[in-house]
């Protein structure tokens, strides 16, 4: 199995654009498979004056200097823009990539980011139906003439989208979250990957969308699975020392004890990030038998010493799995 390896971007973090463009120029010369942006508006309710730049408009840029990363979205929220035009958005990314787009679809959670931009927040329930209804509203208008459709909560009369993508039938759809009773099957029934996050009991995720898929009569392993490790950014080191002063960084960062920071990882071990490389490359070849065979790894800050983060990310683990 081959393992792929893709840089996760958090925009409301304050980057310049300039930054994420060298970052992915050098990610595509060292090898890594894939770039991510997370779609967010503003980081939180005192970041004013943090740079926030928006998702899709991001990766069309990254598209245009890159030749051969695939660009992806980890995830883009249903709520934010009606379903036919992001069909559309996307459509124009995978052309502008010459196919290079991975299509990441959630359902939405930030209410903060929902009241201040004045898009209703209705329950967990509804914001997964109506990603439901948007991903077949989005497939028939990659993939279709004319489109018309009555949902619940869309409805689209006699619509058509050009251009179509690139990739056929359609980009691959990785729908990201782990709910259990809705979310997975929606994964089972809709979706070409499913993208995790690292959390205790992974591994009953993983049956519950087997499951999913028995009832709904869908191969699991024709559904692809993808890991990104939420929280505590990756780094990795030969020095214990660097270990600690850089653990001791991200406790000043988050305003957390050190040593609650370091049960934070110990509690999401298997998949922690964070030590030596023989450690880190042991937690990867676990996460591999489980069947996962793309992961999406964030580096610490934004600015440009994620080059160099993203550099010894390679050469000590990423090369040697």
């Amino acid at each position: 199995m081959t393992v792929k390896f893709g840089i996760q971007i958090e925009p409301q973090m304050g980057f310049v654009y300039k930054t994420v463009e060298k970052i992915a120029l050098e990610a595509e010369k060292i090898g890594y498979d894939s770039i991510w942006s997370s779609d967010h508006f503003f980081l939180d309710a005192k970041s004013e004056d943090r740079n926030c730049m928006e998702a899709w408009t991001l990766i069309s840029a990254l598209a245009a200097v890159t030749k051969k990363i695939k660009l992806g979205t980890l995830v883009t929220c249903n709520s934010y823009r009606y379903p036919a035009v992001l069909a559309k958005i996307a459509a124009t990314v995978d052309m502008i990539s010459n196919g290079r787009l991975i299509f990441g679809f959630g359902a939405g959670w930030k209410e903060m980011e929902y009241n201040a931009y004045g898009i209703p927040f209705p329950s967990t329930l509804d914001r997964l139906y109506q990603m439901e209804e948007a991903i077949e509203i989005i497939k028939l208008l990659w993939t279709e003439p004319k489109v018309t459709y009555e949902g619940k909560y869309y409805q689209i009369k006699d619509a058509f989208s050009a251009p179509k993508p690139v990739q056929k039938p359609w980009p691959p759809i990785m729908i990201g979250g782990m709910g259990e009773k809705v979310l997975l099957k929606m994964v089972a029934k809709h979706a070409d990957y499913c993208n995790f996050f690292l959390r205790p009991k992974l591994e009953r995720s993983l049956e519950i969308l087997k499951a999913h898929c028995k009832v709904v009569g869908r191969n699991y392993d024709d559904i692809g699975k993808s890991l990104f490790a939420v929280g505590i950014p990756i780094f990795v080191s030969k020095s214990e020392e660097e270990i600690e002063d850089y653990l001791k960084g991200i406790a000043e960062r988050y305003d957390r004890p050190l040593e609650a920071i370091k049960e934070r990882i110990k509690q999401d071990a298997p998949g922690s990030w964070v030590g030596f490389p023989e450690e880190v490359i042991e937690r990867f070849e676990y996460l591999n038998s489980l069947g996962f065979d793309s992961y999406q790894v964030m580096f610490a800050g934004f600015d440009e010493k994620i080059i160099k983060y993203s550099q010894d990310f390679a050469e000590l683990v990423m090369k040697k799995l």
